[in-house]
């Protein structure tokens, strides 16, 4: 009767913290990628997705989190300056960066946090990091390095943090983009800084817990954890060095270095059995062999002209059969390569810039059963079939436009939430849901 207790209330305590249909994060509930909810459509209707609603945002890269019937998402709202994206030089606005909290079912506001702010980076157009809902509590992360936790119901702050001034550092000239991540009572963040790379904040307090690292550049890349030679390890990329810290103390089990260009290490290192996958801009890409028995991993190779793909704005998927997909930055293909060598096994345009070449083509990837979403830079939502042999469109619906620039294209950069059986997507002017549910 006691273990029937016990099993009991934790079964309560996980629903309570996060359902099976929210999306409370970056990637998901699990920070992987993938959407385990039932009942989404096989194939979308002839006549289109039904759009539930739309509603009103500003700029941002940032995505949208879907926690306890609410949705979350940050913009910036410009007061002076003009937007101008050029990527070595920073831009100055000044404006108001918000947190938005709206009702999941109809898009209306619930409530809403506004903080002033000096941007001086480049591709200037709002927040980048989507926020991490957790224990009643949402936590922000703005493009300044102004770190929020808010009450989940209500929005007040409940502890904040300028990183900068807090951390004698300066903002990346991409702004702060590594989307912080709950692990127990910690709150981890990619800081910057001399030995604060990385900094774990009490989640409830935000006092201080352990700092670590030191780096040419902080780097762009959310921290994540995995599970290898029975250890828990904190995975973080700095501009300079890939690496395994214990999350609790802050300590580095292994270091290897890992330099992309320009200090552009963003997508998470993804994991498949023993094998670790990492890549950045500057045709730097890698599989490094995780150790059985003590943390500490080692390269089995790494890219060249001919193999592996290069990918920086969007994190790559791992099938079951270790094949790995993502969008190259260097040519805007969408690429399949075999994990163990980085052979390459086919390549297309149609998820990314659908028709031609570009710097930086980006699909958002969302696994979900045997098939994959995946979110266009031209604002199309596609359902497709993976394969080693083949990509297999399904179905393809025009979400939303295009706001954004990149190499003079115009572009969406925000990843899309899934969740309550829908698809929340934004640009630099709609939060638009779109049901996918089965009829």
């Amino acid at each position: 009767m006691k273990s029937l207790q016990i099993y009991c209330s934790v079964a309560i305590a996980l629903v309570g913290t996060v359902r099976a249909d929210d999306w409370p994060q970056w990637l998901g509930p699990q920070r992987d990628g993938v959407w385990r909810e039932t009942g989404i459509v096989d194939k979308f209707p002839e006549s289109g997705l039904t759009v539930k609603w739309r509603v009103p945002v500003s700029l941002g890269y940032s995505g949208p989190a879907v926690a306890d019937g609410r949705v979350y998402v940050t913009d910036f709202v410009r007061d002076s300056g003009t937007v101008a994206n050029n990527p070595g030089q920073r831009t100055e606005l000044t404006g108001h960066e918000r947190v938005l909290c709206l009702n999941a079912a109809d898009g209306k506001e619930i409530w809403k946090h506004s903080d002033s702010v000096l941007y001086k980076i480049s591709y200037p157009s709002g927040p980048r990091t989507t926020p991490t809902v957790s224990g009643g509590k949402v936590y922000t992360l703005g493009a300044e390095g102004l770190l929020l936790c808010l009450d989940a119901e209500r929005g007040n702050v409940v502890w904040s943090k300028d990183l900068k001034k807090e951390y004698k550092t300066e903002s990346p000239i991409w702004g702060f983009c590594g989307a912080p991540l709950v692990d127990g009572q910690k709150l981890i963040c990619l800081v910057g800084g001399a030995g604060s790379v990385a900094v774990a904040f009490d989640k409830d307090t935000g006092n201080e817990l352990w700092k670590a690292l030191s780096a040419s550049e902080s780097g762009y890349c959310p921290p994540s954890i995995i599970e290898a030679a029975g250890k828990r390890q904190l995975i973080l990329w700095s501009a300079d060095t890939l690496n395994s810290l214990d999350p609790e103390t802050g300590g580095v089990f292994w270091s290897q270095p890992l330099k992309p260009g320009y200090g552009m290490s963003i997508a998470i290192p993804r994991v498949h059995g023993d094998f670790m996958f990492a890549s950045g801009n500057g045709a730097v890409a890698a599989v490094l062999k995780l150790n059985k028995t003590k943390p500490g991993a080692e390269f089995v190779w790494r890219g060249t002209n001919k193999t592996a793909l290069y990918a920086a704005n969007t994190t790559p998927a791992i099938d079951d059969n270790g094949i790995l997909y993502g969008a190259d930055c260097m040519t805007g293909q969408f690429r399949a390569i075999r994990l163990e060598t980085g052979e390459r096994l086919w390549d297309t345009f149609a998820p990314t810039t659908n028709t031609r070449r570009g710097s930086h083509g980006t699909a958002f990837i969302v696994r979900h059963a045997d098939r994959y979403f995946l979110f266009s830079e031209t604002g199309d939502l596609i359902l497709a079939k993976l394969s080693d042999k083949s990509y297999d469109e399904i179905s393809r619906f025009h979400v939303l436009d295009p706001t954004g620039e990149c190499f003079g294209r115009e572009v969406v950069w925000s990843h899309p939430a899934f969740a309550n059986k829908c698809c929340y997507a934004r640009n630099d002017k709609e939060l638009v849901c779109v049901s996918l549910e089965e009829i």
